[in-house]
C-alpha cells in the first residue's frame, strides 16, 4: 500500500467516524422532540447489548469439566457486584477482566 493510499484510508475512516458522531445532532437538533422509536431504543437497547455480551463471553465456558467455568462465573459475579456497588461501568468491566485474567493465568491455568 502506498503512502497516498494509506492516507486516503485514514481520511475515509476519520470522515465516517465523524459523520456517525455528528448524525444524531443533525437529526435531532436542540429541543426537537425525539421520535418514540428512538426513545424506545435508548431505553431497551443498552440492557439487550449487555445481555448479548454476557452470552458471548460465556459461550465457550465448559460447565462439565474442571474448573467448571469458575473463572467465567466468578468474573461475571465480580462485574455485577462492582457495578451494583460503585455504578461505574469502566471499573466494573476492567475489574472483571483483570479478575478473569488472573484466574485463568494463575489460579486455574491450563
Amino acid at each position: 500500500m502506498s503512502t497516498w493510499e494509506a492516507l486516503g484510508v485514514i481520511f475515509l475512516v476519520a470522515a465516517v467516524t465523524l459523520a456517525t458522531r455528528a448524525l444524531p445532532f443533525l437529526l435531532f437538533p436542540g429541543k426537537k422532540k425525539q421520535p418514540a422509536f428512538i426513545l424506545y431504543l435508548g431505553k431497551y437497547l443498552p440492557p439487550a447489548m449487555i445481555a448479548l455480551l454476557v452470552v458471548y463471553c460465556l459461550k465457550g465456558a465448559v460447565f462439565t469439566a474442571f474448573p467448571f467455568a469458575l473463572p467465567e462465573l466468578l468474573s461475571v459475579a465480580a462485574v455485577a457486584g462492582l457495578h451494583l456497588w460503585k455504578k461505574n461501568t469502566m471499573l466494573s468491566i476492567g475489574g472483571g477482566t483483570i479478575l478473569y485474567m488472573v484466574l485463568v493465568q494463575f489460579v486455574f491455568p491450563g
